[in-house]
């Protein structure tokens, strides 16, 4: 063999190479996926749990905790490759009507959903309405969650329509939920923001306080929303997560075992450990 024709080979065999390499980058990211989410009690439930079924399903999977606002900008910029984190149509309907056009809202994972002010059962006013009257029981204290929330932007609507004398106090999930732990524990009032599927109804009893001028809306619904693109890049990721729904009782068991301290992903383990049947129709097995 002379001295050019080894020369050719060699140059093939590193463009296969090359071109080998390429492809299996295509192929490792073909099998990547980024979820969004806000740090919700729900949220982080189905983040985990489709977490759990994307790697059983073979993905390299990252989940990025973000606020609300910056979850809808990096969805629209492209940053995530999904969240199923979008209460629709009044929560965060802000958020769509400024980013919307950016991205797909996939499918509904989750429904019978709603927002508003919650009370302890032992509270004896049953309406916003009644508020006014007793504001020193509530020390004019409405306990919210993290600033930029859409329960937290429908919270200083109400505030407005039913002319509340009340501060509304941001914090967060979290710190919402122990305010409440603390009041209900000493037989206290309070009022916070509120919403369902949330463990904390499981926990104490509690009532949504009625909303005559539905600043809150109506029913909710929770949706998977994707990148604009996602469908053409990762066909069979898109079609796994359009075909992602659960109902009440599955979100609530997992945000149950959260709350009685089992780790987030030992919990969606458990939850997937627990459902095949489900879970392989997600993954289309």
């Amino acid at each position: 063999m002379n001295g050019k024709m080894k020369i050719l080979m060699v140059s093939a065999v590193l463009i296969l190479s090359i071109v080998g390499l390429g492809c299996l980058d295509a192929i490792d990211d073909e099998m990547s996926a980024t979820i969004g989410y806000v740090t919700w009690d729900g949220e982080v439930a189905s983040t985990n749990v489709m977490k759990q079924v994307l790697e059983q399903a073979g993905y390299d999977v990252e989940i990025i905790a973000v606020d609300a606002g910056p979850l809808y900008q990096g969805l629209a910029q492209g940053q995530f490759d999904f969240t199923t984190s979008a209460w629709l149509p009044h929560t965060h309907g802000h958020y769509m009507d400024q980013y919307g056009d950016n991205f797909v809202e996939v499918s509904t994972n989750l429904e019978g959903c709603k927002i508003g002010l919650v009370v302890p059962e032992y509270v004896t006013i049953d309406s916003i309405e009644e508020m006014n009257d007793v504001v020193d029981e509530f020390d004019g204290r409405i306990v919210g969650i993290e600033p930029g929330a859409g329960i937290m932007t429908a919270t200083e609507n109400a505030i407005d329509v039913y002319d509340l004398e009340y501060e509304l106090v941001a914090s967060s999930s979290a710190g919402m939920a122990a305010e409440l732990r603390t009041a209900v524990a000493n037989d206290e009032w309070v009022v916070v923001t509120g919403w369902s599927p949330h463990w904390k109804f499981d926990r104490w009893e509690l009532k949504y306080l009625e909303d005559p001028e539905l600043v809150y809306g109506e029913e909710e619904y929770v949706a998977t929303l994707a990148r604009a693109g996602l469908q053409e890049d990762k066909p069979e990721l898109y079609d796994i997560i359009s075909r992602f729904y659960w109902t009440q009782d599955d979100i609530q068991s997992v945000m149950m075992d959260i709350e009685e301290g089992m780790a987030p992903e030992d919990a969606a383990a458990k939850w997937v450990e627990e459902n095949p049947e489900k879970v392989n129709e997600w993954i289309g097995a």
